[in-house]
């Protein structure tokens, strides 16, 4: 298993509080203690947390990173990945267990 911070697309430092995390072939997204994304690359399957994925302003900012990161999408808006879990391409779920 490997923990990074994830970094300011500004700035390049390292954001407090942002992980990602690699654990085979499912990468995750943490945000402070809340999991947020989990992206099962054998399946090319993406999760959200139902509760947590858009908590706050920095927490969805940086989901949108991380997912632009992992080339899973271009750069989405919150409006965008909202009709993607309509849509099922991104599935909720209980990520915090």
């Amino acid at each position: 298993m490997k923990v990074t911070q994830l970094k300011s697309p500004r700035s390049g430092n390292e954001v407090p509080n942002q992980f990602e995390i690699i654990n085979g072939a499912k990468i995750y997204f943490q945000s402070y203690n809340s999991m947020i994304c989990k992206i099962d690359t054998n399946k090319n399957l993406v999760f959200l947390d139902s509760f947590y994925w858009d908590y706050s302003r920095t927490t969805i900012k940086y989901l949108k990173e991380f997912l632009y990161s992992r080339a899973y999408y271009g750069f989405l808006s919150t409006d965008e990945i909202r009709t993607k879990i309509k849509t099922k391409e991104i599935k909720l779920t209980n990520l915090n267990k």
